[in-house]
């Protein structure tokens, strides 16, 4: 019996395809921001709602889209919803907006954005693409949640700026440097491939 697609596409992107620890997408992202769990659950949303809805918009017009415009046309509708949130953020959070800075703009570069749109958009119909996006967001924001969690912790003793940690804790310097981040991924890579490699010998 085949598996459903919506749920497919959900574990594909979630775990077994998951853009972080398995495609080694949007790796820069993980550098730039994941000192601080806001900063990083406000990215991370921006990054899953963008991917979700350019998605569904490419899908959508696809089949009016001349194949030699196809990837500006693409960058074009991915902007378009850059801009609608990089505007959102400083109306309704300014500070945080500051904070990330140049990063919203950045979001455009994003590599998972345009790999959805090419290889799932571009050959399917608007709602499985808009899941499609989604999930591969929310695969994006799950490993770089976990990150921030574990270098704002660390490296200021706080979650979304809430101090944890008691006042006898030592700050780790280095988690907040942006070398920590490429640390914890390369951890997270080695358990993704731990965690599958029983399941594909099993088998044997």
């Amino acid at each position: 019996m085949a598996k459903n697609p919506i749920l497919k596409t959900a574990v594909d992107n979630i775990w077994t395809n998951n853009p972080i620890f398995i495609q080694i997408l949007g790796i820069c992202s993980t550098l730039a921001v994941t000192n601080s769990m806001r900063n990083t659950l406000v990215m991370t949303v921006g990054v899953a709602l963008t991917t979700a809805f350019s998605s569904f918009t490419i899908s959508l017009i696809k089949n009016l889209i001349p194949k030699k415009v196809r990837m500006i046309t693409q960058v074009i509708v991915i902007s378009f919803y850059v801009i609608i949130i990089d505007i959102l953020l400083r109306a309704y959070l300014p500070e945080v907006s500051k904070q990330l800075g140049p990063y919203v703009g950045l979001i455009i570069t994003n590599c998972i954005i345009m790999g959805r749109a090419e290889a799932f958009a571009q050959a399917n119909p608007p709602f499985i693409s808009f899941w499609d996006g989604l999930t591969s967001g929310l695969g994006y924001m799950m490993v770089l949640v976990f990150i921030s969690v574990v270098r704002e912790l660390l490296g200021f003793g706080s979650l979304m700026g809430v101090r944890i940690m008691p006042d006898s804790f030592t700050p780790w310097t280095i988690m907040i440097m942006a070398p920590s981040a490429f640390f914890i991924v390369a951890m997270i890579m080695w358990w993704a491939k731990s965690m599958k490699k029983p399941a594909s010998s099993g088998g044997k």
